[in-house]
């Protein structure tokens, strides 16, 4: 198979690649344009050659299904960060509530932990051992006001190679949804909302602005993330399949058009327990909109590279941020919920 790539880059470039994986899912690359091609190379050439700016940094999206198995979650998830790692992956994005998805609000605040727990400790060590960064989004974490409100914060992780906590932004928009006789959820309930949107980090692939899933529906906060430098928008989502194959795409594209930035999505998929099925469908999007790569159904990877100069080429060419008029909408962010007759 790596050979076919290597020698028919042109088949690659039309049809994608597709590999199998161990079980019985599979995970998919979907070449779209020359500038996201992905070269097939070993871990250890690959390192070296983007060292050395022959290859663009390759990222890794992890699509799987977490149930109130902590243990079970971290095994599915253990495995695909270090396959991520072994075919060259410098960051490796896990979706929201990578480390469990519980039955009901009892069991979810049961099995939360602190930040310091054994949880954030496993992915620590597996980052140094991968050598790898780690978007874990959407962490149940018992924050320090735990004991007086009996409310947890949805936290969205950043970890270096070293395994060191860079960044940690709590959800600041909760997803209270009552679609009748279809979803209802209230995350406001059991949730406490973060109090501030956190600066992009730089990494290996580029600044990395973090956010969580329902976040993923207002504009405001990726365009500050943008204002602010990110060049890579991140959403680990666990969208159900109602809203999912309503919105999921549509808004992922738009957040990459109006920021002229990557957009990558990690997701949960399939049946988490008996009353809940999420949508899947990781992505990632390119500043232009396009797809680059996705997940089909099932636990798996999709992989892409990213090509900053590509990035700073569409701003170039459709500079949409030298041409805002805040003098016209500048306070729309202070907007109240628009009246209906």
């Amino acid at each position: 198979m790596l050979r076919k790539l290597i020698q028919n880059p042109l088949q690659t470039f039309l049809k994608g690649i597709f590999l199998p994986r161990p079980w019985k899912q599979f995970w998919q690359i979907k070449t779209l344009t020359p500038d996201h091609r992905l070269s097939a190379a070993p871990c250890g050439f690959r390192a070296m050659s983007a060292a050395a700016g022959s290859l663009k940094p390759l990222i890794a999206v992890c699509q799987v299904t977490s149930t109130p198995n902590r243990d079970q979650n971290v095994e599915c998830c253990s495995s695909l960060i270090r396959e991520a790692a072994q075919r060259g992956a410098c960051v490796v994005f896990l979706p929201e509530a990578f480390d469990f998805i519980g039955s009901n609000t009892e069991e979810t605040l049961h099995l939360a932990e602190p930040l310091e727990g054994d949880c954030f400790q496993h992915y620590a060590s597996l980052a140094r051992e991968c050598g790898v960064w780690l978007s874990l989004g959407g962490f149940h974490e018992r924050g320090s006001n735990w004991e007086s409100t009996g409310r947890i914060y949805n936290c969205h992780l950043l970890l270096d190679p070293k395994g060191t906590l860079v960044a940690a932004y709590r959800k600041t928009h909760l997803c209270d949804v009552e679609l009748e006789g279809r979803v209802s959820m209230k995350e406001s309930a059991f949730t406490n909302p973060g109090s501030e949107i956190v600066s992009p980090v730089s990494t290996p692939a580029g600044k990395v602005g973090l956010a969580i899933c329902y976040d993923l529906r207002f504009p405001e906060m990726s365009l500050a993330l943008a204002q602010d430098g990110a060049e890579i928008l991140t959403y680990p989502s666990a969208f159900t399949v109602t809203t999912g194959s309503a919105h999921w795409e549509v808004l992922l594209r738009a957040r990459a058009i109006e920021t002229q930035c990557y957009v990558v999505a990690a997701a949960q998929t399939g049946k988490n327990h008996e009353r809940r099925t999420s949508y899947g469908h990781s992505m990632i999007v390119d500043p232009w909109g396009s797809v680059i790569a996705q997940c089909q159904e099932g636990t798996g990877l999709c992989y892409a590279e990213i090509d900053l100069a590509y990035l700073r080429r569409i701003r170039q060419e459709i500079p949409v941020f030298s041409h805002r008029r805040t003098d016209l909408y500048g306070q729309v962010a202070s907007l109240k919920s628009p009246t209906t007759s």
